[in-house]
């Protein structure tokens, strides 16, 4: 093939080396088309004399893959099949098991940041933090994010076979998975009512709601509102939001979401080397009452659930509670290729908190650092991976539960001994602990949930406060 015709063909591949190009100065045409010349002669190379005939656009998107990859996790070529599949997330509908990853900076192997509820994978137990070792007995070794997800999608009622290593265990889980449709959910509650609808309000006698986000997608805004103002109609009293192992989703949503809670004021800001400053501000109208507000935070809550959080915290509406969060504040945007057939997804700025305080954790960042959202001063209750794991299934068997999947009660066998009378202080003791035998499985303890005690013992002392300043 003509070198001139060739180096057409290939000019796609320059976009990164134009990235180079102008991270290095102005460079003159000589000199450019040297670079890009070099890239064409490895192409002719590898496409003349490798040991077995290679397909000459699989050549090119690796080439594209490999130098994106080397800028940061987030920046990546995404091609015709895999924008498909891109779109459908945002758009809350796909074929999958239901996770969110990444590419352990440690390990170079695959790693949940979070399982979505109601998913496959949260049905199997798997848990932010998860590396997953292989995917159909193929080592993860190295994969890309785009391979991972190209594997781990695919037609419902397919099964793939994955080996994954808790946090903390020392041999790894074999798991199969059947894929299937996955709808987001986006806005759950604590627990189903009978009907098995979410119930909002977790502490009746405070009338404090409990709402939990699961992603930011594009209809997540809408149904917040709505659950909003239900808790408005019911005369909810105090609020805990609940972003952790929220993976993030859409910048948008999560402006808009901060937007019903707060009155004035930056939301969020961006910058960028190439791109122009961008700040997010508050709107001025009707809002979710001033009421007393805990928001819940893991290393599982990232993205837009940091700006979230932060502009909560920031603006002093709420406090925050759990533990540090996953310091992903980077920006990506979709250049299009191929007239919209494929796509770059190229990272091009950072995120800032209304404070100014960077979110972004870069690489060989210290703890010491500033990145992410961090818990009010005396608010942080970490949780061992033990605790955590504990945390996560029991989560997921809450969820799980409701009038269609009630929880099983195993009775005792044999002749149960027979007790003496009791008083009415014993009998109700004994009521109690009878409830909460029902709803724990046999062989598990009752769900506990630590760091979500901690949100509403903050708030009720809030909602206190108040009431004792007005009377």
């Amino acid at each position: 093939m003509p070198r001139r015709n060739l180096l057409a063909m290939v000019m796609v591949g320059a976009v990164s080396l134009l990235c180079w190009q102008t991270s290095q100065g102005a460079r003159d045409k000589d000199d450019a088309m040297e670079l890009y010349g070099l890239f064409v002669d490895a192409v002719e190379q590898v496409e003349k004399n490798y040991v077995r005939p290679v397909n000459r656009r699989e050549l090119l998107e690796s080439a594209l893959k490999g130098m994106l990859q080397d800028l940061d996790p987030h920046s990546a070529y995404i091609n015709t099949s895999q924008w498909k599949q891109f779109r459908r997330q945002l758009e809350g509908s796909f074929g999958g098991i239901g996770i969110s990853v990444e590419i352990d900076s440690e390990s170079d192997r695959l790693k949940v940041i979070a399982p979505m509820v109601g998913t496959p994978a949260y049905r199997a137990g798997m848990l932010a933090g998860d590396l997953i070792l292989d995917i159909d007995g193929q080592s993860t070794d190295g994969i890309t994010i785009e391979k991972a997800i190209e594997t781990l999608q695919g037609r419902p009622g397919t099964s793939v076979k994955l080996k994954v290593l808790h946090d903390g265990a020392k041999e790894p889980t074999p798991i199969t998975l059947t894929r299937a449709i996955i709808e987001i959910p986006s806005v759950l509650g604590d627990h189903r009512k009978s009907d098995d609808t979410w119930d909002y309000i977790l502490d009746k006698e405070n009338k404090i709601a409990y709402v939990r986000l699961t992603s930011f997608i594009q209809h997540t805004t809408d149904e917040v509102s709505k659950v909003l103002d239900e808790l408005k109609a019911q005369g909810a009293k105090g609020l805990v939001l609940d972003l952790r192992d929220n993976p993030g989703g859409l910048l948008s949503a999560a402006v808009e979401i901060s937007d019903l809670f707060v009155d004035e004021g930056v939301i969020v800001s961006t910058k960028g080397r190439n791109t122009v400053d961008k700040v997010y501000r508050a709107k001025k109208d009707e809002k979710f009452p001033n009421i007393p507000m805990a928001v819940l935070v893991n290393g599982g809550s990232a993205s837009a659930s940091e700006i979230l959080s932060a502009c909560l915290q920031d603006d002093n509406r709420a406090v925050v509670v759990g533990s540090r969060s996953f310091g992903k504040g980077s920006v990506q945007n979709i250049i299009e290729l191929e007239d919209g057939n494929s796509v770059l997804k190229l990272t091009v700025a950072t995120y800032f908190r209304p404070s100014g305080k960077n979110i972004h954790k870069f690489k060989n960042a210290k703890d010491e650092d500033e990145w992410g959202v961090k818990p009010n001063p005396g608010l942080e209750v970490k949780l061992t991976p033990k605790e955590y794991i504990a945390w996560a299934l029991g989560r997921r068997d809450r969820d799980l539960l409701s009038s269609a999947n009630p929880p099983k009660v195993v009775e005792p066998k044999g002749d149960a001994p027979k007790d003496e009378p009791k008083d009415k202080d014993e009998a109700a003791k004994d009521k109690d602990k009878d409830k909460e035998k029902a709803e724990a499985p046999k062989g598990k303890q009752p769900f506990v949930d630590k760091q979500l005690d901690k949100a509403l013992e903050v708030v009720r002392e809030k909602i206190k406060a108040a009431v004792a300043s007005k009377g």
